[in-house]
């Protein structure tokens, strides 16, 4: 029997090499490329062609959603299943939304990961249960997309007027939008909004 080609990509080494190792003991999975940062993971891709590709979220130069879609736009055989240590119900719905076959998270036991990726490697979708039953509880997120931009630009305590700058919009549309974002989240301030909209996967 073919084994599943995978392709894996975490920043941290160590979780990387762990994955790879836990993964390689399975006499049908074969490890064929790691990467370290999200920009990485297209050519290597189309270099060694995996069957599925096990993506962190949080990744250096492009997260592991934006990824995602560009493995579904460019090379839709690549199957996606999200690894991550993050297990925020708005990564998974916006992961799903990218195109993703499977979310579980990094603490998944070994047997029930190397399953997980024989069921997106079938074709079937495989997402953690507890993530899921929250996602389900706290629904999508309230945010419209220029809102979420708005908080993703003033996640380094930038100025309103540096905001504007950097998304090409006037002064008073972005507090119009960091008025709303504080409201939907039920912030206190612009600060507390984009901790909340991250912690809950949002942004």
């Amino acid at each position: 029997m073919t084994p599943i080609r995978l392709l894996l990509a975490d920043d941290q080494s160590l979780v990387r090499g762990a994955l790879a190792a836990l993964l390689g003991l399975e006499s049908d999975l074969e490890v064929v490329a790691e990467v370290g940062s999200g920009d990485e993971v297209l050519p290597a891709a189309r270099l060694h062609h995996p069957d599925v590709a096990l993506l962190d979220v949080e990744m250096p130069v492009l997260d592991g959603i934006t990824v995602t879609e560009q493995l579904r736009r460019e090379l839709p055989q690549v199957r996606v299943l999200i690894v991550t240590t993050f297990g925020r119900p708005g990564f998974l719905s916006r992961a799903l939304a990218a195109g993703a076959h499977g979310f579980v998270v990094k603490d998944t036991p070994a047997a029930q990961l190397a399953d997980a990726v024989r069921r997106v490697a079938a074709g079937l979708r495989v997402v953690d249960p507890t993530l899921a039953t929250d996602s389900l509880i706290e629904g999508r997120s309230p945010l419209t997309a220029r809102e979420t931009d708005v908080l993703r630009a003033a996640r380094d305590g930038a100025s309103v007027a540096v905001i504007a700058g950097r998304l090409f919009l006037s002064q008073g549309t972005v507090r119009n939008h960091l008025s709303a974002a504080i409201g939907k989240t039920g912030a206190a301030n612009r600060a507390e909004a984009v901790r909340i909209a991250e912690d809950r996967g949002w942004l």
